[in-house]
């Protein structure tokens, strides 16, 4: 409807010039626009209040509210625009923020685990130090014990030697467990002054 009323004013302007042309070409005189002639000025008001009409009811009123529609969006979309805005600083400052306090448990974390490591490398080397020190403790043990044994088996060989030098000396044999006590209980008694120094 509206295409037809806008076609339809449009030829009707351009029919009243060319009538006007027209009938200014019918006079013989040549066009001039400054010289007032009654008739194409009154076709000329009629059709411009028509045309005014014609396009303040049905052309105006949809092109005025296609402005308006379009302004309101464009305030709409500026404000969610700034809306999106805000949203995002605020996204912006939490994501720091949580980006602050990872790297702080990160750094805790590190810390901890540091601490950790130390004690734990303190605590292995205590451990080791103390298992260092009883096998140094039992291999000293064992060393004394493989001494005292030692010095045993010395006495014994000793006594049965001193057993057999005496019994060549003596010329008879001697009672083997009464000798060996005898000689153990002097060899003893030559051991304690040394113990005792």
């Amino acid at each position: 409807m509206r295409r037809t009323l806008f076609t339809l004013s449009l030829s009707l302007s351009s029919a009243t010039s060319l009538l006007a042309q027209e009938e200014h070409a019918a006079e013989g005189g040549s066009a001039n626009l400054f010289d007032p002639r009654a008739g194409l000025m009154f076709w000329t008001l009629i059709i411009f209040v028509f045309l005014l009409i014609v396009l303040s009811k049905y052309a105006y009123k949809p092109m005025l509210a296609a402005v308006e529609a379009r302004e309101a969006a464009l305030e709409k979309a500026l404000g969610d625009a700034k809306r999106d805005r805000d949203a995002a600083a605020i996204l912006l400052a939490e994501q720091q923020k949580a980006l602050v306090e990872a790297r702080g448990e990160m750094q805790k974390a590190l810390n901890d685990g540091r601490a950790a490591a130390e004690a734990l490398r303190a605590e292995m080397l205590e451990k080791v130090k103390a298992e260092g020190a009883d096998m140094l403790d039992r291999a000293r043990r064992e060393m004394q014990a493989e001494k005292d044994n030692a010095i045993v088996e010395l006495r014994r060989e000793a006594v049965d030697l001193a057993i057999s030098g005496a019994s060549k000396v003596i010329g008879r044999n001697l009672d083997s467990a009464t000798d060996r006590s005898l000689v153990e209980s002097f060899l003893a008694g030559l051991e304690a002054p040394k113990g005792t120094r």
